[in-house]
């Protein structure tokens, strides 16, 4: 697809996570309308492509895989943003599709009981920490081999093993990279985070994965949180509640590995004054860098997990009984997380910009996609050897 130099970049005016520059007055909730709205077509043109091809290739007996609504979404998107480009009427509701993401996850807490969160979120946690060991060495060593600049490295690692484009924003700052190297980075993942969407359904299904053993894989494997929830909504529902659960244990370890390297570069002398200051309060600045709506998750959970107990087996807890989510709430809660998630697929794809994919040459990406591919197969066989032990 060829893109035109002069097509308008969103990310120059509303940067997803504010690389480099904020912009400088928040934008009002009427100009955001424009925006939201626009998320809103595009996500629901996903679903109406889906809901056509299905019903078409059906009554003509034609064979066509089911290519889930949140496929066509992002491609829409992926089509508009780069062959097109967007008008700055739409910017800043467009930007919005984290907002979207963050508000999706915290409701997807009411399908979570938290007896189930924390027997998973246990086995979780142990792969991530394995996976996070391996992606961080790895990465680094690769950018290394392929002689990017230690920034860069840097930025690449980060994003690889914990969160993605959150992490990249988050340890911009520590580090004090600039705005190229960030957006080298941010490009690298997302494009590589979209090829995801289209390799692991495949994946899981040749190899029969359960939806959960391929939701707990692709939670760990895919880097921004937007594509993880994305592939594995592509496999299933209940993947897609999986996947979140397992990236929101890697989500949680950002304040960790920023407030690391941000006292690394700080020894090297190499930190700005304002991430020294910054590092007085260590405490503070973890809080600062730590992921809120984790805290959402397990708060709506537990309202969840507080409207099935029965007041005669758990006497002690039946002043707090009532205030649990009935099932009818539980129902409605999870249509409007899909609702919130429907936008930010959509957003996912026009805040992808290819063209920042290329601009340090094509070794970025090359070193991304070896560590990308290397960290899906580790974390596969974990997976894999715990389904076999744990029966995910």
């Amino acid at each position: 697809m060829s893109v035109s130099s002069a097509l308008p970049d969103l990310r120059e005016s509303f940067p997803p996570h504010a690389p480099g520059t904020e912009p400088d007055k928040p934008a009002s909730l009427l100009s955001r309308a424009p925006g939201v709205l626009l998320l809103l077509v595009v996500g629901y043109a996903g679903k109406f492509v889906e809901h056509f091809l299905n019903t078409w290739t059906k009554a003509h007996h034609v064979t066509f895989p089911n290519i889930e609504y949140v496929l066509w979404a992002i491609i829409f998107g992926i089509l508009i943003a780069n062959a097109v480009g967007l008008p700055k009427i739409f910017r800043p509701g467009v930007a919005t599709y984290e907002f979207w993401l963050k508000a999706g996850i915290i409701l997807l807490g009411a399908r979570f009981i938290l007896g189930d969160i924390l027997k998973l979120s246990g086995i979780s946690l142990l792969l991530v920490a394995i996976a996070f060991t391996f992606s961080i060495a790895f990465m680094t060593w690769l950018g290394r081999a392929f002689q990017l600049g230690p920034k860069l490295t840097t930025l690449l690692a980060v994003g690889s093993s914990v969160c993605g484009v959150s992490a990249i924003i988050a340890t911009q700052g520590a580090i004090d990279a600039d705005e190229e190297d960030t957006s080298t980075a941010i490009a690298a993942i997302l494009a590589l985070g979209a090829l995801s969407l289209f390799t692991f359904p495949l994946i899981g299904h040749a190899l029969h994965m359960s939806d959960q053993a391929y939701g707990i894989w692709t939670g760990l494997a895919v880097d921004n949180t937007a594509e993880a929830t994305a592939a594995g909504a592509l496999y299933s529902d209940t993947a897609g509640k999986y996947a979140v659960l397992a990236k929101t244990c890697r989500n949680a370890l950002i304040g960790f590995v920023v407030l690391g390297y941000a006292i690394q570069w700080a020894r090297k002398g190499l930190a700005s004054t304002g991430t020294q200051a910054q590092l007085n309060n260590k405490a503070a600045f973890l809080w600062k860098k730590f992921p809120k709506f984790v805290l959402g998750f397990l708060f709506i959970s537990l309202l969840a997990t507080l409207g099935t107990l029965d007041p005669k087996l758990y006497p002690q807890l039946a002043s707090l009984i009532p205030l649990g989510f009935t099932k009818p709430q539980i129902a409605a809660l999870g249509n409007l997380s899909r609702w919130a998630f429907l936008l930010t697929f959509a957003g996912v794809g026009l805040r992808t910009n290819l063209r920042d994919l290329f601009k340090q040459g094509a070794r970025p990406f090359i070193v991304g996609a070896l560590g990308e591919i290397a960290i899906a197969a580790i974390t596969l066989i974990l997976v894999l050897g715990a389904n076999h032990l744990y029966h995910l």
